[in-house]
């Protein structure tokens, strides 16, 4: 190659040397890629509240997911929820928690309501609630927020009768103004009630745990009753209630994926 063709060929190498040099800087990184995703941990005691915390996690926005802590009782989820140890829980309606509130300096809040089910109370040996014999046994829940719910069910019944100067909901049995066919009351945790169902005349339950011993509200129960006051909520502590990771939370469990659950299951209704 001649001396004048090098001389015309520098500039021309010169600026594709340029333009590679360019090409090859990497792209500055984005937004998107530096974000971590966020796992925030829901409690929750069994189905179908598990049920719902699995539907909410495949609804939760881009950035976070949710981590299903599963539980043996109410009382734990509640605890863990309260000392900070998980970020929710989706186990209990707004009478339960204000009573787990009170009696342990709680600070936990509900912030997402988000079904609704049928109570009942059954009976291994009744048919018909009008049959339920003099000084039977009935068993409830031990806690105050299902207690008075089981005494004002029984009273709108007209088994018993109630002090008319106290509030229904926060009946005791201390508060039974007549009792005319003598009943007896067993008083223990939801959890036991199932056990108590074998023994007792009749047995005060939440359908999620009847359902264990094959039965439903809607087939078996002998009274029955819908209450929106005890629709089930997302609860978190105070402190977090308008944080954005509760904000993401509310709207997963909000979310369509939580409705499609929730209307496959005959004993409970959306809320929300």
């Amino acid at each position: 190659m001649s001396r004048t063709a090098t001389r015309a060929l520098a500039p021309a190498l010169a600026a594709a040397l340029l333009l590679a040099g360019c090409a090859s800087q990497p792209a500055p990184a984005t937004t998107d890629a530096a974000v971590e995703t966020v796992t925030l941990e829901v409690a929750a005691v069994q189905s179908p509240m598990t049920d719902v915390v699995l539907a909410a996690a495949e609804a939760i926005e881009e950035g976070y997911e949710i981590e299903l802590v599963e539980v043996s009782d109410y009382v734990t989820a509640n605890t863990i929820v309260d000392d900070g140890d998980v970020d929710a829980n989706f186990s209990q309606h707004v009478p339960y928690m204000e009573s787990f509130n009170a009696g342990n300096d709680g600070t936990l809040t509900a912030v997402q309501p988000v079904y609704n089910f049928v109570i009942a109370f059954y009976s291994k040996t009744l048919d018909d609630i009008a049959d339920l014999p003099d000084g039977a046994t009935v068993a409830i829940p031990d806690d105050p927020s299902n207690t008075g719910r089981a005494l004002k069910l029984l009273a709108s019944e007209g088994l018993i009768a109630l002090d008319p100067a106290v509030d229904p909901y926060a009946a005791t049995v201390d508060d039974i103004a007549e009792n005319p066919k003598g009943l007896e009351f067993l008083q223990v945790p939801i959890s036991s009630l199932n056990a108590a169902y074998e023994e007792a005349d009749l047995v005060f339950q939440w359908p999620s745990h009847i359902a264990a011993l094959g039965l439903s509200p809607e087939d078996d129960g002998l009274i029955t009753e819908l209450d929106d006051r005890f629709a089930l909520h997302l609860v978190v502590r105070e402190e977090d209630a308008d944080s954005e990771a509760t904000a993401a939370l509310i709207e997963a469990f909000s979310s369509d994926e939580v409705r499609e659950v929730v209307e496959a299951n005959p004993t409970i209704e959306v809320a929300f």
